[in-house]
């Protein structure tokens, strides 16, 4: 068996289904060992970037990692863009790209650059295959990415080894090792600081959604009656209409969802990962207690680290959750009524087609676990505070690396991974542009993806942070006067929206369609001030 094969199969063996990238001559021994694999595939596409974002998106969804491949020098720069985002928004992926081979690696040669230092600050290690150690390399490089926290890996395929032939390996699947418990003295200081405190606010995080943590956190806040925020993306661990749910850090009338956490004598963060948002950003003066897998990263000069509870996240909150106190002083019912001023602010206006009016009928046609990607910018901040999301996987965004870009390809991978399942995308014109090459790829595949674009003509969220600082608009319209929309790209078909009737009628075609389509809804910056970029604290 060559390298290639030897690589294509423990790939497989290891639950990878997919490979992404934009191929090279010297990668095609190995889609050639690929082709002739069953149960794992390549996927081409038009951006190396999109590799990553949809790598990422398969192990949110499934658990399972896949593979994201560039090319010597600038296929491999492309290919970090959607690699850091595995690494700020925590999830695993094995990263490859060709290398020239050892001879040669640090000569002078087209298109050669030192990939193992640029990829060294964005990936947890940097490898490289050799012909007897394929499985022993690609183990442990699978290994490493899954440990806490999980993130990518990148392994070197050197030039021409696909067809040398790989030696026998007898070494078993690799073992995750397990994330021990907190030590007992920060659980007894976590304990401690909990039964001082009258009015804790949970603050709730990624590693949380991670971990599967929604059942015993609401069980956590129900006994002791607690309300609970969320960062971004630990949207959908807590009902929006549970009487504990605050609302979302960071997004849209955030300072509204302040007047709670900012009342709070202690704030809990389980699993909150500040890759999202710093402590520092939104807390009050307060005690801090932090349960996760990695210490807290806190300013404490200012602030009290009252418990720094470091270990594995499922058994620290049980440990809370059985601390020997009553229940704390919180009235739930005017956190409600906060939360329903919140919700009532962002519904749609009566005759006005907004970006709320585009939420808003997008959320009425999709079923309730329809999943939503949605990319970067002013829209992203009414998603991450409106969009009623019923579990995690239900709306994908990326937050701790902020990638515009990611939403269109985010879709493609959640529509390979769960095809039962309805998908849509909403998309501002700017991160469209970036990605609108993977409409390629989606009707390649042939899926039945809904792209709400937004077009309003401009960078609307730094127009909109250049007119807070009293700045004008420079450098963020995208067209020109004469903008025409298109009818299609790449034979996806553009259904245009100026109106909710036409927009309503757009998206039930859409959806009736049996590949992707776009709906091209228009809107105005102008729609989103007052709503967004308010601060944290009320």
């Amino acid at each position: 068996m060559n390298v290639a094969k030897r690589v294509a199969e423990t790939l497989r063996d290891l639950g990878v289904k997919y490979v992404f990238g934009n191929p090279s001559g010297s990668f095609g021994d190995f889609m050639e060992g690929l082709r002739q694999t069953d149960g794992i595939e390549f996927i081409l596409v038009t951006n190396e970037a999109s590799g990553g974002f949809m790598a990422d998106v398969c192990w949110r969804l499934t658990r399972q990692m896949a593979v994201t491949f560039g090319t010597f020098g600038p296929g491999a720069c492309n290919q970090t863009t959607g690699v850091v985002g595995g690494l700020l928004d925590r999830s695993p992926m094995l990263a490859f790209a060709d290398e020239f081979d050892s001879g040669m690696l640090s000569r002078t040669v087209q298109m050669n650059i030192d990939q193992e230092a640029m990829f060294k600050p964005i990936t947890k290690m940097q490898t490289r295959i050799a012909p007897n150690i394929v499985r022993e390399v690609l183990y442990q490089a699978f290994r490493i990415a899954s440990e806490e926290r999980p993130g990518p890996v990148y392994v070197g395929l050197p030039c021409g080894m696909g067809v040398v032939e790989s030696g026998e390996e007898e070494i078993p699947l690799p073992v995750i090792n397990e994330v021990r418990p907190a030590s007992d003295a920060s659980i007894r200081s976590m304990q401690e600081s909990f039964q001082r405190s009258r009015r804790p606010v949970v603050a709730l995080g990624i590693s949380a959604v991670r971990w599967n943590l929604s059942e015993p956190v609401i069980a956590f806040a129900e006994k002791f009656n607690i309300p609970i925020v969320l960062t971004p993306m630990a949207k959908g661990m807590v009902p929006e209409d549970h009487a504990s749910y605050t609302g979302v850090l960071a997004h849209a009338l955030a300072d509204q969802v302040g007047k709670t956490h900012q009342e709070a004598d202690l704030i809990i963060g389980i699993g909150f990962d500040p890759i999202e948002i710093n402590y520092e950003e939104w807390i009050p003066e307060v005690e801090v207690v932090h349960l996760d897998t990695c210490a807290a990263d806190l300013d404490t000069t200012r602030y009290t680290l009252a418990a720094d509870v470091v270990g594995n996240l499922a058994d620290s909150l049980h440990k809370l959750r059985e601390t020997d106190c009553e229940p704390k002083e919180w009235d739930l019912s005017v956190v409600a009524k906060r939360t329903e001023r919140i919700f009532s602010q962002l519904e749609e206006v009566e005759g006005l087609f907004d970006p709320r009016c585009v939420l808003a009928g997008l959320r009425e046609k999709m079923p309730e676990d329809g999943i939503m990607t949605c990319d970067v910018g002013a829209h992203l901040h009414l998603i991450g505070q409106t969009w009623k999301t019923p579990s995690p996987e239900c709306q994908l965004m990326t937050n701790g690396c902020s990638s515009m870009g990611f939403g269109i390809p985010a879709a493609i991978a959640a529509k390979m991974c769960l095809p039962e399942r309805v998908v849509a995308c909403v998309v501002g014109d700017g991160g469209f542009l970036m990605m609108c090459g993977e409409m390629a790829t989606a009707m390649r595949l042939n899926r039945n993806i809904v792209f709400v674009l937004l077009t309003d003509k401009q960078l609307s969220l730094i127009g909109i942070k250049q007119e807070n600082k009293s700045y004008p608009i420079y450098g963020t319209p995208l067209y020109g006067d004469d903008y025409v929309s298109s009818n299609n790209f790449f034979g996806v078909p553009v259904l245009p929206a100026r109106n909710k009737i036409e927009y309503s009628a757009a998206l039930d075609d859409a959806f009736a369609s049996s590949g992707p389509v776009i709906v091209e809804a228009f809107v105005k910056r102008e729609d989103y001030q007052g709503l967004i970029l308010r601060g944290n604290r009320s």
